[in-house]
């Protein structure tokens, strides 16, 4: 059996969620405060029986309107569904069988937590919230919450349900405490927790696998009977061993001992008769308490575990936790107390562990997994290493957004194998930020990944203030990430998706060749002769056509690439000609002349004599004068000699240092003006509008 899904209502950020799980491994990502912690709280609730069921009035999911405060008294639910699944153990059935809901081969079981006030108390609440008199909203909720917090939470209880909600039949204690949740907090202090036989979590596992080569010994070849006695017997010779080592103590302190126990003499402790003496026995769960964990290296040397870094610490922790869990579930040695279904969930691994270790902690628990020694694994965190080495199916994105929490599930998403498999090779360590971030930044190269940061500050903005990533998917490959975010369909991640692409206008003769790439002036010049085309995925979801994707280009007359409408928007700007591009003094000579209000045939008789050169004079001679007056003319006249001049990666990483180093002269005499193209302007707009 597995928990399959849980359902949460009006818990801390969750209005109304219903969140899905695998059979063993689920790693939970989201951005910040999107409810990962939440989610395994709430999952503790039903399942943990050491945590405390209580809650106060700041655990309440606060979107609720007065007027629903005054029909009701707020209640948290919390359901969680629990399926057959492929793996069963022959108690799962006796565990679960009174809260079935479904009595067939494939039964599924029903537990639900609720935290409500009692029906007896209710006409007090409603007089007393319905008493608010204020009409602004905003006021009248955080009175009727003051009012909760100081006159009714106390008065609050609550109850685990099994079964149909309907039947209120309370789920038995005993039957809930064959759940194993073992939690390890983001916070934690493990060496406090493990490093001496004197903790009860190290003490219960040395216990259970003290002697472990008799107890693991198959019974076809020692029965029980012989296990237990030869235990036994190893128990009584070393109590026999350890009353000598305790009758050889005494000795050593028979006189010292006279002395110490004569001021119980002065002091009056011995009267009656009756004086205080020392004696003791130890057994061998009591030398436990003189045990300490230590590490061992190759070369012989010995430290503590206390001088570890906390991420070894943490990993020799878990290990003995999974151990723990082991322990609890072993029928031979628990009883009738053992564990029926072992849970483990992990907050932000990453936190004390490198990448490597989080990626070596991660086969690790899938193994233990495997060997059944825990049977269901909830890991929440932050970490692109974790989320690269799981696949999508094992993933589940919480997002939220304006208060309403949304669940996306990768894996579910994909019309094809094509799709799911090209984004899961993607996905390596710094590529997957697209699941973690509020927004996200498509873009088709690398140029515009390194430069769309410095582009959002000259327009004022904050990529990273607005937590939002740029991807380079390497080309037009847009199609493949958008199934993750599209919100028009289910179970796909809901954050904004803007999509930056070139416009690449191309031509060829028509009945013959290849389509070539050819200047925007030369765009449906002679259709006679040839035939046209753009890329045209940026007509996919122009801006305002798709609820949370929206794809940015170029103008679709004078556009090209990014490299040319920055000199298309700048055609003076120095700060462009960096030390990577070529032709610098004759693109300095055009941009010179333009500045000078020369004439498109100036420019052009300053062009060198080359094969390219020729085609961009005989092609901007012939442009059609409507659309392409002197300016325009001369702009892309400098811009075509600089795309031809460009490359792109090493040209890009030296422009956002030389337009950061330009922005930190704002205010300066020596600060260079520096224009943003404009479909990369409302990209920004976009994707920082609140």
């Amino acid at each position: 059996m597995y928990i399959s899904q849980i359902e949460i209502k009006n818990f801390r950020n969750f209005k109304e969620c219903e969140i899905q799980f695998n059979e063993g491994v689920n790693v939970i990502i989201g951005h910040n405060n999107a409810g990962k912690t939440n989610l395994l709280k709430a999952l503790s609730l039903i399942i943990d029986h050491k945590t405390s069921k209580r809650l106060e009035t700041d655990d309440f999911n606060k979107l609720i309107s007065i007027d629903d405060l005054k029909k009701a008294p707020p209640k948290i639910s919390i359901a969680i569904k629990i399926n057959k699944g492929p793996n069963v153990e022959p108690d799962d059935l006796v565990t679960i069988g009174n809260w079935l809901t479904k009595l067939d081969s494939s039964y599924e079981a029903l537990l639900t937590y609720e935290f409500f006030l009692p029906e007896k108390e209710i006409p007090h609440y409603l007089s007393a919230i319905n008493a608010i008199t204020e009409t602004d909203e905003i006021k009248a909720v955080e009175k009727a919450w003051k009012i909760i917090k100081h006159d009714f939470i106390r008065l609050f209880t609550h109850k685990i349900w099994g079964g149909e909600i309907s039947n209120q039949a309370v789920a038995d204690s005993d039957s809930l405490q064959k759940f194993d949740f073992q939690f390890l907090d983001a916070i934690r202090d493990v060496e406090r927790d493990m490093l001496t036989g004197r903790n009860t979590l190290l003490r219960d596992v040395f216990d259970f696998f003290m002697d472990y080569e008799i107890k693991n010994e198959p019974e076809a070849t020692k029965p029980k009977s012989a296990k237990i006695a030869e235990i036994k017997a190893r128990k009584i010779d070393f109590s026999d061993k350890a009353d000598e080592l305790i009758e050889m103590l005494q000795k050593r302190m028979e006189q010292g001992k006279e002395q110490i126990l004569s001021y119980a003499n002065v002091t009056g402790a011995s009267f009656n008769e009756a004086k205080p003496n020392f004696e003791g026995s130890i057994s061998d769960v009591e030398m436990f308490s003189v045990l300490k964990l230590i590490v061992e290296y190759k070369s012989g040397i010995k430290i503590p575990a206390t001088h570890n870094g906390l991420g070894y610490n943490n990993l020799i922790y878990m290990s003995l936790l999974l151990a723990k869990m082991q322990v609890n579930s072993n029928g031979s040695y628990m009883g009738s107390n053992a564990k029926v279904y072992a849970t483990l969930a992990i907050e932000e691994p990453e936190a004390h562990l490198h990448p490597a270790m989080q990626y070596k902690f991660l086969k690790f628990l899938k193994q233990n997994r495997k060997e059944r020694k825990v049977r269901q694994i909830f890991v929440t965190s932050h970490s692109t290493n974790i989320t690269s080495a799981v696949s999508l199916d094992e993933i589940i994105c919480l997002h939220s957004e304006n208060g309403i929490t949304s669940v996306g599930y990768p894996g579910k998403v994909f019309p094809d194998d094509k799709s799911k498999k090209y984004v899961q090779r993607f996905l390596d360590a710094t590529k997957s930020d697209m699941l973690f971030a509020k927004n996200v930044i498509l873009v088709e190269g690398l140029a515009e990944q390194l430069l769309m940061s410095v582009f959002a500050q000259y327009e004022k903005e904050s990529l990273e203030d607005n937590h939002t990533v740029v991807i380079n998917v390497g080309g037009r490959f847009f199609d493949h990430f958008l199934h993750l975010f599209d919100s028009t369909k289910p179970n796909t991640i809901h954050k904004k998706i803007a999509c930056i692409t070139d416009r690449d206008p191309e031509s060829k003769i028509i009945l013959n060749g290849k389509f070539k790439k050819c200047y925007p002036y030369e765009y449906n010049l002679d259709p006679s002769t040839y035939e046209y085309k753009f890329n045209s995925s940026a007509l996919k979801y122009p801006a305002g056509t798709h609820p949370n994707i929206s794809f940015f280009t170029q103008d679709e007359t004078k556009g090209k690439t990014l490299e040319y409408d920055l000199l298309l928007t700048n055609p003076t700007s120095e700060l462009l000609l960096t030390p990577s591009i070529s032709n610098q003094d004759e693109i300095l000579k055009l941009m010179q002349l333009y500045s000078e209000g020369k004439k498109p045939t100036d420019l052009l008789v300053a062009l060198r004599s080359s094969t390219e050169n020729d085609r961009i004079i005989s092609s901007i001679n012939i442009a059609d004068t409507t659309t392409w007056d002197d300016d325009i003319k001369m702009r892309a006249i400098i811009a075509s000699r600089y795309l031809n001049s460009v490359g792109k990666g090493e040209n890009a990483l030296e422009l956002s240092y030389a337009l950061l180093e330009n922005l930190d002269l704002l205010g300066k005499p020596e600060y260079k003006n520096f224009i943003v193209p404009d479909y990369i302007k409302e990209t920004i707009a976009w994707i920082c509008q609140k």
